[in-house]
């Protein structure tokens, strides 16, 4: 029985040799043994702003809170009407706020009331709504904050692009380094931001004048390739 057991021992160690041995075991690599190449790509477009963003509002005083509230309601009420029918939309409240005013010596000398509201509005009619809203008591203004509507979609042209640059980038490493370029084992997406490129339309003469130019959309990928033989 002793030299049964023996011999089917060693049997069953020669299989196991020979499995490990053969080509088709050979060619059981693990994926994450194999060699790889990380690049990374930048993607752009280029696309004129076609929104506008603008703050307006009012500050007035007066010698109690209650009167500088109340007369700042009334003149605020003048702003909005302005900014709805001059065109714009969205038209919202940003802030209100109530302080203390002081003279040269440093003495409470009345109180300041403050209400800014923001309106959305075409490029074009950016420069003709911050004019209607200081026409109608708006006494401060900040923006334009320029955007474009299809935002989302120029950043997926840009993410493409971003794709085909790092493709070109692990292709010339390859050949370098006299590989072949494999499939793609990870893609990993980057950030992306809007950078104002060159000042090319303005507003109409007529109105205070709104300039802006194309904006570089980006987009950034980490891609990494299998190196083939």
């Amino acid at each position: 029985m002793k030299r049964i057991a023996l011999v089917a021992g060693l049997v069953l160690v020669a299989a196991a040799l020979a499995g490990s041995l053969r080509p088709e075991g050979a060619a059981a690599v693990d994926p994450d043994d194999l060699d790889t190449v990380t690049v990374s790509g930048t993607g752009i477009v280029l696309a004129v702003p076609d929104r506008a963003l603008i703050s307006a509002g009012v500050e007035t005083r007066a010698p109690t809170a209650k009167a500088a509230l109340a007369a700042n309601a009334v003149a605020m009420r003048k702003v909005l009407d302005a900014l709805r029918g001059r065109g714009g939309k969205n038209v919202t409240t940003q802030t209100v706020s109530l302080s203390s005013a002081f003279d040269a010596n440093g003495q409470v000398d009345g109180f300041v009331a403050t209400n800014l509201a923001s309106a959305e509005t075409t490029l074009g009619g950016a420069g003709a709504l911050i004019d209607a809203a200081v026409d109608a008591g708006a006494n401060s203004v900040s923006g334009p904050s320029l955007s474009r509507s299809d935002a989302d979609a120029l950043y997926r042209q840009a993410l493409v692009r971003a794709v085909e640059d790092a493709e070109e980038r692990a292709e010339t490493l390859a050949e370098a380094a006299g590989r072949s370029l494999g499939a793609v084992k990870a893609v990993t997406e980057g950030g992306d931001v809007a950078i104002p490129y060159a000042a090319k339309e303005s507003a109409a003469a007529d109105s205070t004048p709104v300039v802006s130019g194309a904006q570089e959309q980006t987009a950034s990928v980490s891609v990494t390739y299998v190196l083939g033989d």
